[in-house]
């Protein structure tokens, strides 16, 4: 068992290693965290989506920003797209599950805005639909995606690929992105 325990630790070690050795996932959050900053101090907001542990994601990542996350400051507006239960099932049940993202962007998404879509695989249809919706309203579109090529790389205006297949150490990677840009904006926009 302790060989075990020791080999998934090494194995997400491997793939943040991965991470810093490719860059090309530190320059996009580095240009992600700039339009973040720049929409909170233009009083706009963040909307997130995924599904199953990319929907928990989206809600501890939006939870941090309107919450806090090392400082007391001012909320800002980050929410997640499923946090309506009665809303995600009556869409799911009038509409379908693929409806359910792209329609709550259609209500709350305006020019500007942003949206960050979380998936593993980047081809969650209800997650494509909502990136669709997002693009479609002058949003500025995020991807959080595993390694292998997806549909959200194809209308995402910035997409991040951990570079894995392996879900559990994609969505490891895709919480710490998260909370790297929630330490970037709170120490951005808040620090005296």
């Amino acid at each position: 068992m302790k060989d075990k325990i020791f080999n998934i630790i090494k194995d997400s070690i491997k793939v943040k290693s991965s991470i810093i050795a490719e860059k090309e996932s530190i320059r996009i959050l580095d240009l992600i965290s700039k339009k973040l900053i720049d929409i909170f101090k233009n009083d706009k907001k963040l909307l997130l989506c995924g599904n199953g542990g990319s929907a928990a994601d989206a809600q501890h990542i939006a939870a941090e920003l309107s919450g806090r996350f090392y400082k007391d400051r001012k909320p800002l507006f980050a929410e997640a797209l499923h946090v309506n239960s009665s809303y995600v099932t009556a869409v799911s049940n009038d509409y379908g599950y693929e409806h359910v993202y792209s329609r709550m962007v259609e209500a709350m998404g305006r020019d500007g805005d942003v949206l960050l879509a979380i998936s593993t695989s980047g081809n969650s249809q209800n997650i494509v639909n909502a990136v669709k919706s997002a693009n479609s309203v002058g949003m500025y579109t995020i991807g959080f995606t595993g390694e292998s090529e997806s549909k959200l790389d194809k209308i995402c205006d910035s997409v991040i690929k951990v570079p894995s297949n392996d879900t559990a150490r994609i969505q490891e990677s895709h919480i710490l992105f998260g909370h790297i840009l929630c330490q970037i904006l709170e120490a951005s926009l808040f620090d005296d």
